[in-house]
């Protein structure tokens, strides 16, 4: 009688197979964390001093015309009304009309998210290959010069500001020696010809055959990203020090060496397998804050992304388009993290039980 009712009282919940119960827990985090995340932004987009109904009719529209714009905008109703009827349009793929550009915000999104995304992921890629065995090299060479020198440079490459850092990369290597484009994802004479199939710009020149363009774009890419590329860098190389040098002072290391296994042995099969799983959750975290970090970068370079175009959206009082841009930012941050747990537990067995 009591196991009957202690299963009872456990519920059908906890009855569940292991990976139906995991996945059900993701869909119910993620749920309430975007349900969090558009509440949050919502609500700070409500109570800004920035009035939209002003940035579509103007300062000179009638009184008259500004109560029509204002209550078909809803906002005479409470704002637990507004966010509601915001949370059904946005369950129906609607993010709103952008006034500034007059198109509807999610086509602004899908022309300006790829650009972002573009330049994020190869600045994480460079942060990757280069940063990872970077850390590694110092941590096995620690107190010694190669460490010194990887420790100023990560510092250098996390704390000094980013807009500073464009504006000499682009005076030395765009104003006077040349060796890059400018400002800008294409010259102005690329412009249009190449279809935005996938809208990533090295893909479609790719796909089209056109690789003048695709030089063009490669030339454009090479400073903002390295910008981006160099703060991915030293805070990834940063933290694989760390995490190697935590292994390295493990006893199983020193059980490795006495076996005989030789150094790079120890190194890379042994000590960074282990700093694998953590890197990844460093990986991730990183590539989420280049996507919704880039703002600086975009603005200094001219760069067409999701950060300028929020921005730019901010400035006019275009609330609709802030608002979308901001929760297709915070989506993907979530949804990263969320992708390094899968990962992480792929790595790591013992986080599958």
């Amino acid at each position: 009688m009591a196991n009957t009712t202690s299963r009872a009282a456990t519920g059908p919940f906890l009855s569940l197979p292991g990976p139906v119960k995991s996945i059900l827990n993701m869909l119910l985090t993620l749920v309430l964390t975007f349900v969090g995340l558009t509440a949050v932004t919502f609500t700070i987009g409500r109570v800004m001093p920035a009035d939209p109904v002003l940035a579509i009719v103007g300062d000179r529209a009638s009184q008259e015309a500004y109560d029509k714009v204002y209550t078909e905008m809803g906002l005479d109703r409470p704002i637990y009304a507004q966010y509601g009827r915001y949370l059904v349009e946005l369950a129906q793929g609607d993010l709103g009309t952008s006034v500034m550009t007059s198109r509807p915000v999610i086509e602004d999104i899908k022309r300006f998210f790829p650009a972002t995304l573009e330049l994020a992921t190869i600045a994480t890629l460079m942060g990757v290959l280069i940063g990872v065995p970077m850390g590694v090299w110092a941590a096995v060479n620690q107190g010694r010069l190669i460490d010194h020198v990887v420790r100023v440079l990560g510092l250098i490459g996390y704390s000094v500001p980013v807009f500073w850092l464009g504006m000499v990369a682009l005076l030395i290597f765009y104003g006077n020696l040349g060796w890059v484009a400018g400002p800008g994802r294409l010259d102005v004479y690329f412009d249009g010809v190449v279809e935005p199939v996938t809208g990533f710009i090295l893909i479609d020149a790719a796909m089209a055959g056109e690789w003048d363009i695709f030089d063009n774009a490669v030339s454009h890419l090479i400073l903002p990203a390295s910008i981006l590329g160099a703060f991915a860098l030293a805070y990834i190389a940063r933290m694989t020090r760390s995490f190697m040098l935590d292994q390295l002072n493990q006893e199983y290391i020193l059980t490795a060496r006495v076996k005989g296994v030789s150094e790079p042995g120890v190194v890379w099969r042994h000590a960074f397998r282990n700093v694998l799983v953590q890197l990844i959750t460093i990986i991730g975290l990183t590539y989420a804050s280049l996507l919704e970090g880039s703002v600086l970068t975009e603005t200094v370079f001219s760069w067409p992304g999701i950060g300028q175009y929020i921005t730019t959206s901010l400035f006019n009082a275009d609330m609709s388009a802030v608002l979308g841009g901001t929760v297709v930012v915070g989506t993907c941050f979530v949804g990263i993290n969320m992708l390094s747990d899968l990962l992480y537990k792929l790595v790591d067995p013992r986080a599958r039980t």
